[in-house]
């Protein structure tokens, strides 16, 4: 078959790229970029690498832009032709290439978020807290506005599901290249700094080309909470309190700064990483106690050198600053515990007393650090007493920009992070629990994993003490099937600390998973609160009771549209029996970043949910490259944090509410149709028979398994003939890898072909924003997938009735999202969206034909076992490569 000349193929690489709506300086920086690497790749490749890089990128394009099956066969014979070390350098330079383009785009986000940062023309009422007070305002007046502004609650979860294939050093590099990236924008173009900028980029390209894309080693749990206090480091410490400054800002105008604020912390952080022993037998009680001290040892070191910061500007004289009694008060107490402190601040700050106190404070988190317990804090509140007194103290000296500044800032972090940064969650299955209990109520000797379960119990008793009542607490039963799965919790723990032992405070939370688990989720919930040991903690909590909601098991369980419709169902259930009941209802939220676990846009998934659900307390799941999509630059961290918590303020708006539950009630009988015929599609598939093994064939789902890419087990320990003990995250993860992206829109072609009228279809998508939140997400699910790539896939299992089940239906559901949306193709109505994802296709097609070759290689049988291990490391090439280019696939 005829290649392109390399006229004919520069003139259509010229011409995809003008296709591109990119902005100018994105588009720059792409160029620049991109044309680094391909230095970087003569200089560091071997010998012919770029010009083989060109080909394959070429050929891709033009079977992107024309479907013909001429032009993809083209493409496939050049990826077939490498030899298996050229291979595995292409994939290797295609996966850099996505890097980069990445970073590129994200650096164009921060410069358009910098661009109409605090310009209320530019932003409505779901893009900013300011914006959604205002508009929230008008519907209940500002009394009760401003209460629900300080009851707002947002509480981000970090988990350690392994999606995020980056190695960490990878990662790194990136960020290392987004900081130069902001220098050469800063730079005099044609400068010495630009050019400077230019070559300490390519020095950076030329390293992350060199740098191991794969880990050697699957990470310990232990360093997947290391990985997460980069977070916390370099965004999460400054960016939460900066976001409740620019609420503030906005709230009171020119006063903001001068006086109290009117924003109260909203932000709480949870950690699953280290605590989530479900099916991870690598998490210990002793792993749980290091993630705490981990986590403890970042924030004190924060609040200890932010303290300092401010001590060394707070040089206020005393005969134009004097100290208030409390503060003098608050001194006398300070040096009696530390002479050789007060020692020192006298000599630093003799006649500065608020800097005297901010020194001692300071000395005083140290000691807290380092578990000094003559001189350290008990616990964070003791720490917001002190320095409420300095700040007191400021105001009445007529100095309040020095309350309520940097000073303010600090005591926001301590409100948010505490001593131990974020809530470190425990979560085990339901069954490991019955086993225990039944071996502990035997009063033989226990098993093993029985001591170490009783163990977690004193663990979390230890961590409450050492760290605050807030450090641990929080314990998700996943599979709750009845009440007694989680009065079983409460027993445990009075096993765990014996006779006469106090078990540590507990908020036990159930976690419905299944579709008939959802289903039967209030009466559970009913049956439970009647409970003594949950009585009384309801009593000592105001009667606040928090709900888990599983996306991904629900999803595997009856397809993605019957389990979004159960998911509305059941919180709009849940929170009805709660307004009954008098509690105040959190639901957790259990979102993957993929589309097939509830995926997508978070505040659009707000703004859709049942009334009463959201109530302004909103907490959800962050996991795998979505972590580092959403936190890792500060402002776009920023963005999420106030586009989210404007969204949970907003969806308590009466106006919200009601749309929402006329919207559900006018489209019942639609969503009754969907439900069943979604559904029996889902099950044609899923339940035919050897589905199991097929899935197994048609994907690269056992090679992921090979993939260091967490510590997490892909299987429950069962083998692939059974798909209910498979995780949902490889079950979503293999099929994204595989183009197909099935998990996340399967049955919904049927569902919508069921339904049969397409102007009944639009007006529920104009008017009924849980449907909408379906379909746009499943426009972009099907724009990240390729047919003609699928299709090869798929003819590896030589099942043509299932192949052509699934092709058939990828279709139909395309056919009628296109039709229900609008336009001429996916996503023509996000236009931004839809150019990231045509500005990636041609490229990630690259290395699924590598990825395919690899994987026919693996499947044949046919390979060497010399060279196994080759074609297995290309295999894991491909699938970080594709995961960086398709970005949501955990």
């Amino acid at each position: 078959m005829r290649e392109l000349t390399r006229t004919e193929a520069i003139d259509l690489v010229g011409r995809y790229e003008a296709e591109q709506e990119l902005p100018e300086r994105m588009r720059a920086d792409v160029r620049m970029l991109g044309a680094l690497l391909g230095r970087v790749l003569r200089e560091s490749g071997s010998p012919g690498l770029y010009d083989d890089v060109e080909r394959l990128r070429q050929a891709t394009i033009a079977a992107y832009t024309d479907e013909s099956a001429e032009a993809f066969e083209r493409a496939a014979e050049i990826a077939d032709s490498f030899s298996i070390a050229r291979a595995d350098e292409v994939a290797r330079a295609f996966t850099v290439y996505f890097h980069l383009v990445n970073l590129a785009e994200e650096h164009q986000r921060v410069r358009v978020l910098r661009e109409r940062d605090g310009r209320p023309d530019k932003e409505d009422a779901v893009d900013s807290v300011a914006a959604a007070f205002v508009r929230l305002s008008a519907e209940v007046g500002d009394d009760t506005a401003l209460r629900r502004l300080r009851d707002l609650r947002f509480h981000p979860v970090f988990t350690a599901h392994p999606t995020e294939a980056r190695r960490r050093a990878v990662s790194t590099s990136i960020r290392r290249l987004v900081a130069l990236l902001g220098e050469h924008d800063a730079a005099l173009a044609g400068g010495a700094d630009e050019r400077r900028a230019e070559r300490r980029m390519l020095e950076e390209v030329d390293t992350l080309w060199r740098t191991a894309p794969l880990r050697a080693e699957k990470p310990t749990p232990v360093d997947e909470v290391r990985a997460i206090m980069a977070v916390f480091d370099e965004t999460l410490y400054t960016a939460v309190p900066h976001v409740y400054r620019r609420v503030d800002d906005a709230l009171q105008g020119p006063a903001a700064g001068s006086r109290a604020p009117v924003i109260r912390p909203f932000v709480r952080l949870g950690t699953w990483v280290g605590g989530d022993r479900d099916g991870n037998p690598f998490v210990t009680a002793s792993v749980t106690k290091k993630a705490a001290g981990i986590a403890a040892e970042h924030v004190l070191l924060g609040l200890a050198n932010s303290a300092g910061r401010i001590a060394n500007t707070l040089t206020l004289a005393e005969d134009t600053t004097p100290p208030s009694a409390g503060l003098t008060a608050l001194l006398q107490r300070l040096a009696a515990a530390d002479e050789d402190g007060a020692a020192d601040a006298t000599k630093r700050a003799a006649h500065e007393p608020h800097k005297r106190a901010l020194l001692l404070l300071t000395r005083r988190i140290v000691a807290t650090r380092r578990r000094d317990a003559d001189l350290g804090y008990r616990e964070p509140r003791e720490l917001l007493e002190d320095l409420r007194i300095v700040q007191d103290s400021l105001v009445a000296a007529s100095a309040p920009r020095q309350a309520y500044g940097h000073l303010q800032q600090l005591i926001w972090q301590v409100e948010t992070f505490g001593f131990h940064l974020a809530e470190l969650e425990v979560r085990q299955h339901s069954a490991v629990h019955a086993k225990v209990l039944a071996e502990c109520e035997a009063g033989d000797a226990l098993s093993t994993q029985a001591e170490e379960v009783l163990e977690v119990f004193r663990t979390i008793a230890q961590i409450q003490h050492r760290y605050g009542p807030d450090a641990a607490g929080r314990y998700i039963v996943s599979f709750t099937q009845s009440a007694d799965d989680l009065a079983t919790v409460h027993a445990l723990a009075r096993h765990a600390v014996g006779p006469g032992g106090t078990p540590p405070v507990l908020d036990v939370i159930p976690l419905f998973e299944t579709f008939a688990d959802l289903q039967a989720a209030p009466g559970i919930m009913a049956e439970i609160v009647t409970h003594p040991d949950f009585a009384s903690r309801l009593d000592a909590t105001d009667r606040r009771l928090e709900v888990m909601l599983g996306y991904s098991d629900s999803s595997k369980d009856v397809g993605p549209v019957a389990a979004n419709l159960a998911l509305y169902e059941a919180q709009a259930k849940i929170a009805a029996w709660a307004q009954d009941a008098g509690i105040a209802l959190t639901l957790f939220h259990g979102r993957g970043g993929a589309l097939g676990r509830g995926g997508g846009p978070a505040n659009s998934a707000i703004l859709a949910q049942p009334p009463h659900s959201v109530d302004g307390r909103f907490k959800l799941t962050e996991q795998g490259e979505v972590i580092f999509a959403r936190y890792g630059d500060p402002s776009i961290a920023m963005r999420h944090i106030d586009q989210v918590a404007a969204a949970v303020l907003l969806a308590s708006a009466p106006s919200i509410e009601k749309r929402n539950s006329d919207a559900a009630d006018r489209y019942a009988d639609v969503a009754a149709t969907m439900d069943v015929a979604s559904r029996e599609r889902f099950f044609s598939l899923v339940k035919a028979e050897g589905f199991a093994q097929w899935f197994a064939t048609v994907t690269p789902m056992e090679e992921i398994g090979l993939l260091a890419l967490g510590s997490r087990p892909a299987r429950r320990g069962l083998s692939v003939e059974s798909l209910e003990d498979l995780r949902a995250i490889p079950w979503v993860f293999a099929w994204s890898q595989a183009r197909i992206n099935l998990a996340g829109w399967f049955g919904l072609g049927t569902a919508l072909a069921a339904v049969g009228d397409a102007e009944v279809l639009r007006r529920a998508y104009d008017e009924w924003p849980l449907f909408r939140t379906v379909i746009d997400n499943v426009g972009m699910s099907l724009a990240k997938a390729d047919v003609r790539i699928a299709r090869r896939y798929l003819d590896l299992g030589d099942r043509d009735d299932l192949a052509d089940l699934v092709i058939d239906e990828m279709r139909l559901t395309q056919d009628w999202v296109i039709r229900i949306a609008g336009g001429d193709g996916l996503l023509a109505n996000k236009p931004v969206l839809q150019r990231a994802v045509k500005m990636r296709s041609p490229y990630v097609d690259a290395l699924s034909l590598l990825q395919m070759r690899a994987l026919r290689a693996l499947r044949s049988g046919e390979v060497a076992e010399a060279d196994l291990p080759q074609w297995q490391r290309l295999l894991l090439l491909s699938v970080s490569g594709v995961s960086a280019g398709l970005q949501n696939t955990g």
